[in-house]
């Protein structure tokens, strides 16, 4: 840096003296030299404060660049692969891994297998020396199954309806088919609900289903009338979905979450409501708070858990909602400010990282010795007031600056104003800390949306909704999907009710 000597003081004698005046002369130029060595370091200082500004910016940027799902909200696909990763994946072995446990298709019951549930079989002589034996008492036979398509699974009929001639009046009168018969068509419900299974639970497309019924089953149909299919079978679930939209609203606690969905060009968005034992599925032209107000109401009086998306906290302020904010999407966040560079943001994430990972390891011991939240809610009280009094006192000064100072001060001022609404899972234990489960159901529509690239129209989103719901709650109760879905199409068949989706449902 530039160093400074005072300013010189000459003492000169008269007016006319020759060497005062040279002094004098050069008193003036040390005096205009240290002015611009002023000048100049004002101007370095600035330089050096700009450079650090743009450091800091870069630094912000870079930060923001390697998000990735560990530090943000970003799917795990997006992560790029790391070297490190990649190398100690290398390193394992292909195929099972030491100390896992063997997965063995279980055997047919005997009432499963087809008559005669048994074959038994001995051999005719000793292969030793050809002679007879006897069966060993002691000797437990040895056990093999065997499955086989059948040559031709469908059963195909022809029905013919007469007309006759009434004697008397000379009317023409002919017979009908059932109701039944005429809603199907040609394809009964055992053969229309496995296409609206193919369609939806496999992503396939209509010239895979098209393929498949040709070559496998050995029915061939257009894709116009697959269409049709998929039709009935949609239709036919609009009854049990509707029924699980009206029992939205007196839930005790949701879980949702939303994604993007494409609808011939256009952009809709997918929300998945994840209830205790069901999942619904809605198709909706926006992202707003108003979805929520269609479907859950003004009165909604259980917890809604979800991110930190600007659309629940509207509807949490207008409403008096009750929300529990992710966890987990706070913790990505405090992680994000823990891998930036050592500053503010750095120490800040640090210090409200160790009272949430004690949380947690509070829950976790919790769980081992098998209490619930009614037992810990003491315990886990405490561990709330030390997170938002960390989160409170330790937050950076406004204006602050360095690496992530901007991001560790919203993210106190978010713990201010919303603190309480992340650990609402201490006093109601039907919530869950974390939006992992919604987050889980809307995986299957994300991969569908990849694969099938969206809908075309209202019917096809109709379809997606409907048909998403009930893999996701059969999934949830345990039910067999294929064989609801039979129910339901014959149900629609023969103008009945479909089977309930509700837990207590028939």
């Amino acid at each position: 840096m530039f160093e400074f000597y005072p300013e010189p003081v000459l003492f000169v004698g008269g007016a006319g003296c020759k060497s005062c005046a040279h002094l004098r002369e050069q008193n003036a130029l040390l005096r205009a030299s240290n002015a611009q060595l002023r000048a100049e370091l004002a101007a370095a200082r600035l330089s050096v404060q700009q450079g650090r500004a743009q450091l800091e910016a870069l630094q912000g940027r870079i930060a923001a660049l390697s998000k990735n799902s560990q530090t943000s909200s970003k799917p795990p696909s997006s992560d790029i692969v790391k070297a490190e990763r990649r190398s100690r994946k290398a390193k394992r072995k292909r195929g099972a891994q030491p100390g896992h446990r063997r997965h063995e298709r279980a055997p047919f019951a005997p009432e499963e297998l087809t008559a005669p549930p048994f074959e038994h079989y001995a051999p005719a002589v000793c292969p030793h020396c050809g002679g007879a034996g006897v069966p060993d008492p002691d000797w437990t036979p040895k056990v093999m199954q065997y499955v086989e398509l059948e040559q031709v699974p469908l059963k195909k009929e022809e029905h013919r309806y007469h007309a006759c001639r009434c004697l008397d009046c000379q009317q023409l009168y002919s017979a009908e088919a059932s109701a039944p018969m005429q809603a199907a068509g040609l394809c009964g419900p055992r053969l229309t609900a496995p296409i609206g299974y193919l369609k939806s639970a496999l992503h396939a497309s209509f010239s895979t289903i098209r393929r498949f019924l040709r070559d496998v089953v050995g029915l061939p149909l257009s894709r116009g009338y697959l269409c049709k299919l998929i039709g009935k079978v949609s239709r036919s679930l609009q009854d049990p979905y509707e029924e699980l939209i009206a029992a939205l609203v007196h839930q005790p606690a949701l879980q949702v979450d939303e994604t993007g969905h494409k609808d011939n060009g256009k952009r809709f968005w997918t929300w998945v409501f994840r209830a205790e034992l069901y999942v619904l599925f809605k198709i909706a032209d926006n992202r707003s708070s108003q979805v929520l107000i269609d479907l859950l109401g003004t009165e909604f009086n259980g917890v809604l858990g979800c991110d930190f998306f600007s659309a629940y906290r509207k509807y949490m302020r207008e409403f008096d909602v009750r929300v529990q904010f992710c966890l987990a999407h706070l913790i990505r966040e405090i992680r994000f400010l823990c891998e930036l560079p050592p500053g503010i943001g750095c120490s800040y994430g640090q210090k409200l990282l160790k009272p949430i990972r004690e949380m947690f390891a509070l829950i976790a011991r919790g769980q081992e010795r098998g209490l619930d939240r009614h037992q810990m809610s003491a315990d886990l009280d405490l561990a709330r007031k030390r997170i938002l009094r960390v989160a409170d006192q330790q937050a950076p000064p406004p204006g602050a600056g360095g690496p992530g100072a901007k991001a560790a001060w919203n993210l106190a001022q978010r713990l201010r104003r919303y603190g309480e609404a992340y650990f609402q899972f201490i006093t109601t234990p039907e919530i869950q800390p974390t939006n992992n489960l919604a987050e889980q159901a809307i995986r299957f529509v994300v991969i569908d949306r990849l694969v099938t690239q969206g809908t075309r129209s209202l019917k096809g989103r109709q379809f997606c909704e409907r048909l998403w719901t009930v893999l996701a709650t059969c999934t949830a109760q345990k039910r067999p999907v294929l064989d609801y879905l039979i129910k339901a199409v014959e149900a629609y068949f023969h103008n009945q009710p479909a089977p309930s989706l509700m837990p207590a449902g028939p």
